[in-house]
């Protein structure tokens, strides 16, 4: 019998899925499945990746003779798909590589079963999570989804260059401005910083920042992007993109080409460069001059942080992702609840393998074995065309940073209270256009802490 919330969710984006029906092909697969299959969708459709989850699934299937349905969906594609499956009463049962973001979206037009999550998590063990990674899953008491692994942002920084230049690590605001300023000359940039006013990447940059000044979106209910810790943050990123930056509009693979190519100094990036800097990816290898001999020439020179400690707060927070998964609404419950706790236990380590640079385990290991993931994870190999482990490309100090990662995960809105403002965020980039408009030199600091704050404001009074 069809429930009422069932109802009102197939109600939800009908004129957007109407426009979008013909595009379900493109998932490459029957979306909806026959009911007696569990059918899964997962956003990580890269084929090798894809090659991993397949192996979990057929392990999953000989434990439990439940059939696995995998649909590949592109990360572009899965709002638009999931608004046409719901209007036509074909959910998959779970989805996969769910950004905070996006679950958020989804649980908000209620089509997650936040119930089914909660208990996936208490059959798990909240206290074998991250407690950070688990509390940015939540909206309150409510279990938005079920955390699988994050990526942090980063700064990776030439250690053979600053050591020349008798330059501390850049891990205060005052030590990157420093750096920055002292690198910057003699045909090299001091930094490579996101300025593209249509990418996310530039928001996910300025908020890695900013979590480290105590900067946040909104306070007390209102936005809050002109206080005087965010004021803070918006004199350093002028000062870094409009001074020490190549100019013009710098993306997510203009910055990584800068710093790949030997002519900047740092970069902001996420944990998923870490294979390609190694060069261990052939589409995307380092070109710097002395990496035409030895590729492994700037992993060997480059330090990795996750924290840069701002001057107007005592706790400064890194910014990152963590990926969920999720039931859907009207899925087979217990099918989809034993799928999801395989994954995070007997299949977890396989799961990490998929990229272990960008799938930072959130949970640790199990109430048995406390520190059994985190101990695999260690030892896992990254890469694409080539394979090496990363404590043996940027030794064990760097992989020990990375994987305390997520357990000083911020975000903004989460943790205080206003979640429902992290999608249309992201969506409609009020950040990144106002850094597109600083970088540019049509406003400066405070004109553009202005212009970000008004629109997250007109974004809070839309929802309100």
């Amino acid at each position: 019998m069809q429930t009422r919330r069932a109802a009102r969710r197939r109600a939800v984006g009908v004129a957007a899925a109407a426009a979008v029906l013909a595009t379900t092909a493109c998932a490459g697969g029957d979306l909806g499945g026959p009911d007696d299959r569990l059918v899964v969708w997962t956003m990580e459709a890269q084929e090798p990746r894809l090659a991993v989850q397949r192996e979990i699934n057929e392990a999953f299937t000989a434990a439990t003779g439940i059939e696995v349905e995998l649909v590949p969906v592109e990360e572009a594609q899965t709002v638009q798909l999931i608004q046409s499956a719901a209007l036509s009463g074909q959910l998959p049962d779970v989805v996969s590589l769910l950004s905070l973001s996006f679950v958020r979206q989804l649980e908000g037009q209620e089509l997650v079963d936040t119930a089914a999550n909660a208990e996936i998590v208490a059959a798990l063990g909240e206290d074998t999570f991250a407690e950070a990674a688990l509390a940015l899953s939540r909206d309150g008491d409510v279990q938005v989804g079920v955390p699988s692994d994050a990526w942090s942002q980063v700064l990776v920084y030439r250690t053979d260059l600053f050591e020349e230049a008798g330059l501390a690590p850049p891990t205060t605001y005052e030590a990157l401005e420093t750096a920055a300023r002292e690198l910057t000359g003699d045909g090299r940039f001091g930094i490579s910083l996101a300025t593209d006013a249509a990418d996310v990447f530039t928001a996910q940059t300025f908020e890695s920042l900013a979590l480290g000044n105590g900067c946040d979106l909104v306070e007390d209910g209102e936005a809050a992007l002109q206080s005087d810790a965010c004021a803070t943050t918006w004199e350093l990123y002028g000062a870094l993109a409009g001074q020490y930056s190549p100019q013009g509009t710098q993306s997510v693979d203009s910055t990584r080409a800068t710093y790949f190519a030997g002519q900047s100094a740092m970069v902001m990036w996420s944990t998923f460069l870490l294979d390609e800097l190694a060069g261990l990816r052939n589409d995307a290898l380092p070109t710097c001059p002395e990496c035409l001999d030895d590729p492994g020439f700037l992993a060997a020179n480059s330090g990795v942080i996750t924290t840069i400690a701002g001057p107007d707060t005592d706790d400064p927070g890194s910014y990152g992702e963590v990926q969920n998964f999720a039931v859907m609404d009207d899925a087979d419950t217990d099918l989809a609840k034993q799928y999801v706790e395989f994954v995070m236990d007997e299949g977890y380590e396989d799961w990490m393998r998929q990229a272990p640079e960008g799938k930072i385990p959130v949970r640790t290991g199990t109430a048995a074995e406390p520190g059994r993931f985190s101990a695999a994870w260690d030892t896992l190999e990254m890469g694409v065309d080539a394979k090496a482990p990363m404590a043996e490309v940027y030794g064990p100090e760097v992989v020990a940073t990375i994987a305390e990662a997520p357990t000083t995960l911020r975000r903004w809105a989460i943790t205080s209270g206003d979640g429902a403002l992290l999608g249309p965020v992201t969506t409609q980039l009020p950040v990144p256009k106002a850094i597109s408009d600083l970088a540019a030199g049509a406003v400066d600091p405070a004109g553009a802490a202005r212009q970000a704050d008004q629109a997250v404001a007109d974004i809070a009074a839309s929802l309100s």
